[in-house]
């Protein structure tokens, strides 16, 4: 018999998809063979997930980002997308959005590896994830983070989740990503207004409030 896939399967398994493609945007330059941001029609889609105001403006701003950047050579506009890239997370000479929890948590804090480090790496464990990237970031980068919210979505997507287990997400989504990423997206459109990264970012902040 084959089972029958609901309505709440469906909505976890695009949740899974989108997380998906905004953790790994955080994680990596931008490669010109996945280059569908640049396209304004690619955000049309995200509207469908429930509208909420960071919804609405992190999707405006992609879309206006992707038409200005329409006017010029493809390779040039993920040229421009990596630069933005380099300059928010990576430097030099130091980040100006540093993308970790430890350090958008803590004004003080100045290094990324934190007491949030030591919680994700336990989450990831017992959810039996291993992180694996070129650039060995530390787990409570938002990256991650979007990403292990991802294969939880996932795997509810593949059977209905006990109460127990719908609450456990909630409770990570408030407590880890939702609780930093106001004051990352400040620093981001700080740094890079109107850009690519402060639409996706504004986009990340407004699903995870539409979860919880």
């Amino acid at each position: 018999m084959t089972p029958k896939v609901t309505s709440a399967q469906t909505d976890w398994a695009l949740h899974a998809d989108l997380y998906a493609f905004l953790g790994n945007s955080l994680l990596a330059p931008l490669r010109p063979d996945a280059a569908v941001g640049l396209d304004p029609a690619f955000w049309d889609v995200w509207a469908c997930d429930g509208e909420n105001e960071h919804v609405h403006n992190g999707i405006s701003t992609l879309k206006k980002h992707a038409a200005r950047l329409a006017c010029v050579p493809p390779e040039q506009a993920v040229q421009q997308v990596n630069v933005e890239f380099a300059r928010l997370f990576v430097g030099p000479p130091k980040p100006a959005a540093p993308p970790w929890e430890t350090l958008n948590r803590n004004p003080e804090a100045t290094c990324g590896f934190g007491e949030a480090t030591f919680a994700m790496r336990t989450l990831l464990r017992e959810a039996g994830l291993c992180v694996q990237n070129e650039n060995h970031q530390y787990e409570d980068h938002l990256g991650i983070e979007l990403l292990y919210l991802s294969e939880r979505c996932r795997a509810f997507a593949q059977r209905e989740p006990s109460f127990e287990e719908e609450t456990a997400v909630r409770e990570f989504v408030q407590k880890h990503p939702l609780a930093w990423i106001p004051a990352f997206h400040a620093r981001i459109r700080t740094a890079a207004p109107h850009g690519y990264f402060d639409g996706l970012v504004e986009l990340a902040w407004g699903l995870l409030e539409a979860e919880v």
